[in-house]
Parts: structure tokens; C-alpha cells; sequence
């Protein structure tokens, strides 16, 4: 490990040499690149070096607890600094540990995320907007760029299926997890009885594909035009410019009515439809957490959720990792970190716990 860790530092520091010289200055393309390998080597030489100077500090240390002739009263906070030493060189070995894990290829794309109504009737619709809000809010938290692809909404102000796009640095490394079947717990406002009711909605996560990665026929496409309709201004409903696109070897249809013209919601399509047919081609990238749309997202049913919002009890649990939050609102206000860090965290572990059992 430290062998390699030794290359990475020699390549941290070419990179940093590299990026001072008039060459790279007068190559915007290549000192963007530069820059980024440097940003991402950052954390692990930081960490190396911590790890390096502990050592050093606990060499030291044990050297004078050697010492038979050491003050003992100075004795005492060395032995105390010691052990704080130690526990801290323990941590960054496993923080150095994580950091040398593979990294998910896919982590830096932005995404397409899909939300659907499962079981559940309007009151699954009226989750799945609140779904909608809770990653809005989170993006914005970021400083990332959420953008609808195609909204059904329903009259209730429910949302039966919502194509959105997000767009920024790691967004797919952060929100992959979010795949799966989402359960509510609460009592609808329609609700005469005052009785708790179970909806799921089920959410798919996918990064987003450049053309460069998968090329798709025209001739394998059918495109066809209509009106849009729902609230949006005065082009809707009287120009055609919602699109639908039919990928004929397989019958997927993908429908964008959102942006403005004809050609914006065929590029919009056309970019849901990438997604969608690259995550198949990736089904094995990951096993743990299947990026397979189909396999992400199930088929609705209640006993297949990955999370629940338990409203009555002000809770969110998230059942992979057996994680209990109090606050639920605070976290459909978009603070989903407190969720998704211990996701992340579960996550190295349980490659770290791998990678182990492969090298003994």
C-alpha cells in the first residue's frame, strides 16, 4: 500500500509542477485536466501525509517513554499524546484505506433521475412530488442545476411520473443510492378516519450518457409529434411540439413536452432515451446497488422499500443500513446528506470488508 501511495505522491507533485508551466498556462483543455487530476489526488496525498507525520510523532514519543532518566511529570502528557497518536494514525490508515478504493467510473456524470407513483393511489402521487421537492431543494443545497424533462401531474398537485435531469460536480456519486422503492407512512389529508395509510414510489437513478458512449440509429428511431398539455404558458396546447420517441428494437418510449420548442424536447428525449439504454448495457458495474433501471426501481410493491417516512412517528429509516432519523421534515427540506453520508460510509466499508477477504 505504501508503495503505491508513494507513486501517488510523486505524481501529485508533477501534476502540481506541471500545472505552473507556460505550456499548460496557454492550454485551457490541458490544464483543465491537470486541475482536475490534481483536485482528486488532494484528499488521499493530504491524508498519506497525515498518516506520515503521526508516525513520526509516535516514533518520537515511544523513543523518549524508552528513556529511564525521562521527567516523569513529562512523562504523563507524552504517554496521554501517545495513545491520542495512535487512534488518530488508526483512523487515517482506514480514511487511506477508503480513498484507494476503485472509484465508480460514473461518479463525476450528472444524472436523469425518473420518479414514479407506485402502490397507493393519489396519496403515492402526492409523495412522489414531494420526492420531487425534497432533490429540487437538495440540488439547489448544492449549488447544482435541476431541470424537468416531463412532469404528469395530476389534478390533485400529485405527480404520477416526473423525468428531471441534475447537473453538477458528483451528482451521480452522491445520489445513486437514492434507487429503489421510497414508502410514506401518514395520514392523507382525504382521510375521514384519521387512519395511518402505506404508498411506495419507486425512483430510478441513472448517469447521464454522452453521445460518445452510445450511438443510436436513426434508422432504429420513430418520432412523433403532439400537443402538450397541464399548465406552462401560452404554447401549450396550441403548437405540437412535445415529442415522443419509440426505440423500435425494444419498444421503449420516452415523451419530453417541458421545454419550449420541438427541437428542445427531441434533444431532452433523445437524452433520457441514452441513459436509459446505457444503463442496461451497465447492468454489472455494480452489483450491490444494480444500476439496471428495472432492477433499481422494482415494481412498487411496499415490501420492497429501501426507505420509509414514517410521518406519525417523525422518523425516516433507511432499511440498508438500518439508519433512524428523527426530523423527517428537515430532511424532505432537502438535507438529504444526513442521509446519503452514512449510505456512502456503509458503502466503502463494505468494499473495504471485500477487498479483504480477496487479498487473505
Amino acid at each position: 500500500m505504501f508503495e503505491e501511495l508513494q507513486d501517488v505522491e510523486r505524481r501529485y507533485e508533477e501534476l502540481a509542477y506541471r500545472m505552473t508551466t507556460p505550456e499548460a498556462m496557454a492550454d485551457a483543455a490541458e490544464y483543465g485536466r491537470l486541475t482536475r487530476d490534481y483536485k482528486e489526488l488532494t484528499p488521499l496525498v493530504t491524508a498519506y501525509r497525515s498518516y506520515r507525520k503521526l508516525s513520526r510523532e509516535i516514533a518520537e514519543e515511544e523513543q523518549f517513554l524508552r528513556n529511564p532518566e525521562s521527567d516523569p511529570a513529562f512523562t504523563d502528557m507524552v504517554q496521554q499524546e501517545l495513545c491520542e497518536n495512535r487512534a488518530n494514525l488508526e483512523a487515517e490508515e482506514q480514511n487511506i484505506k477508503r480513498l484507494l478504493l476503485p472509484k465508480d467510473a460514473n461518479d463525476e456524470k450528472n444524472i436523469i433521475m425518473e420518479i414514479r407513483a407506485g402502490a397507493g393511489g393519489d396519496e403515492a402521487a402526492l409523495f412522489a412530488h414531494s420526492l420531487f421537492r425534497m432533490y429540487s431543494m437538495y440540488a439547489a443545497r448544492r449549488g447544482w442545476t435541476c431541470s424537468p424533462i416531463s412532469m404528469n401531474e395530476t389534478e390533485l398537485g400529485g405527480l404520477k411520473e416526473g423525468v428531471f435531469s441534475i447537473e453538477g460536480a458528483g451528482v451521480y456519486s452522491r445520489l445513486k443510492f437514492e434507487s429503489g422503492v421510497h414508502r410514506v407512512q401518514r395520514v392523507p389529508e382525504t382521510e375521514t378516519q384519521g387512519r395511518i395509510h402505506t404508498s411506495t414510489v419507486t425512483v430510478a437513478v441513472m448517469p447521464e450518457a454522452e453521445e460518445v458512449e452510445l450511438a443510436i440509429d436513426p434508422k432504429d428511431l420513430r418520432i412523433d409529434t403532439f400537443r402538450a398539455s397541464g399548465a406552462g404558458g401560452q404554447h401549450i396546447n396550441k403548437t405540437s411540439s412535445a415529442i415522443r420517441v419509440t426505440y423500435l428494437p425494444t419498444g421503449m418510449v420516452v415523451e419530453c413536452q417541458d421545454q419550449r420548442s420541438q427541437r428542445e424536447n427531441k434533444e431532452r428525449a433523445l437524452q433520457v432515451l441514452r441513459s436509459r439504454l446505457l444503463q442496461q448495457k451497465q447492468a454489472a458495474y455494480d452489483e450491490a446497488y444494480n444500476a439496471r433501471r428495472q432492477s433499481q426501481v422494482g415494481t412498487g410493491d411496499r415490501s420492497e422499500k429501501i426507505r420509509t417516512y414514517n410521518f406519525p412517528q417523525d422518523r425516516v429509516t433507511d432499511h440498508r443500513i438500518a439508519l433512524t432519523l428523527r426530523n423527517l421534515q428537515d430532511v424532505l427540506d432537502g438535507n438529504l446528506d444526513r442521509v446519503i453520508d452514512p449510505l456512502i460510509l456503509a458503502d466503502q466499508e463494505e468494499k473495504l470488508k471485500q477487498r479483504q477477504e480477496e487479498t487473505t
